[in-house]
């Protein structure tokens, strides 16, 4: 995690970003991720409708980038930063000459400053139509091209694929050799709630910063006999989301 204080003004009360997000994963952090562990991640799935709105984007600023790191393009401003508590899923499949853990689904609760549940964050097909985002992948079958996903409390969604690597820098870099990197991601399509509802239809690109854990284990997929094991991986990691800024 950075050590960057960032600060949230609740009420006229001044409490640092570490501090709220400490209390934040002391209380709810270890119940949702060994619920997610012991019951197959069912409990993240779900919304609760009464649940507080998401945090202004002034109550969380995102940390300095690390050298390498491309930024958010000129022309965009943040509009949501939340609290991801979560696993990183993978299976053991063939890889080369031997057998390697592959991801097949985040599945994670993105929490905004308060604690209440906002998004949902998995995997899903890009229902996209403009443009179209078509499944290439001859060994899936999908009616779109498989991309990492936000689902919003009103069941608007994004969705997004990794920031190519360029002049401006890379759209994944290793912070910590501990746990899963931190991104950039650029939308490839949004999909208004069936109600209307439209919270994430504006996103432009996502980060994943501060990121702990998330890594697929050294053991359970060492040989032949090992494919098609499964590891449900806790982490945790702040997600911020953009928009264009006029």
């Amino acid at each position: 995690m950075t050590s960057t204080e960032h600060k949230a003004n609740k009420g006229g009360i001044k409490m640092s970003y570490r501090t709220l997000k400490s209390k934040l994963f002391r209380t709810i952090g270890g119940l949702t991720v060994a619920g997610m562990v012991l019951a197959g991640v069912a409990t993240i799935t779900a919304f609760t409708a009464s649940s507080p709105q998401a945090a202004n984007p002034g109550d969380i600023t995102p940390p300095p980038l690390p050298a390498g790191m491309a930024p958010v393009p000129a022309g965009n401003k943040l509009f949501l930063g939340t609290h991801g508590v979560g696993t990183q899923n993978y299976v053991c499949r063939p890889s080369g000459a031997g057998v390697a853990y592959v991801l097949f689904t985040p599945q994670a609760t993105l929490f905004s400053e308060d604690g209440g549940q906002v998004i949902t964050h998995y995997f899903s097909p890009s229902l996209s139509t403009n443009p179209p985002d078509p499944n290439t992948d001859p060994k899936v079958v999908a009616n779109g091209a498989i991309r990492v996903t936000w689902q919003a409390r009103d069941s608007s969604i994004i969705w997004a694929k990794l920031h190519q690597s360029g002049p401006d820098g890379n759209g994944a870099v290793t912070v910590d050799p501990r746990a899963v990197p931190w991104l950039l991601l650029d939308e490839v399509g949004v999909q208004k709630g069936p109600t209307g509802g439209d919270t994430l239809t504006k996103t432009t690109f996502v980060q994943r910063l501060n990121t702990t854990g998330g890594l697929a284990p050294k053991t359970g997929c060492s040989s032949l006999t090992d494919v098609g094991n499964q590891a449900f991986v806790p982490y945790t990691a702040d997600y911020f989301f953009y928009q264009k800024a006029s």
